[in-house]
């Protein structure tokens, strides 16, 4: 899962450095991501792991790092 996601925020985030390089913890608005590349990048994860993000996880805490991302889509995987 974290792969797709690295790939999937090489792809749609827009930052200045490669996904492969940035910890799973680290701040990937500090790395360059805006809001505009966090949506696609939603929509991206969406589409790929066949889930819809709530409300709840629409917020600037869910896509700051590749960790938190991934702790969203494993609670939605569960919930389905």
């Amino acid at each position: 899962m974290l792969d797709t996601i690295r790939r999937l925020v090489d792809e749609q985030g827009r930052l200045a450095v490669a996904a492969e390089a940035i910890g799973d913890d680290a701040d990937l608005y500090a790395t360059g991501l805006t809001s505009f590349a966090a949506v696609q990048l939603m929509l991206a994860l969406e589409e790929t792991f066949d889930v819809e993000f709530p409300d709840r996880m629409l917020n600037r805490r869910s896509f700051s790092s590749i960790a938190s991302i991934a702790g969203c889509l494993h609670e939605l995987k569960e919930a389905a």
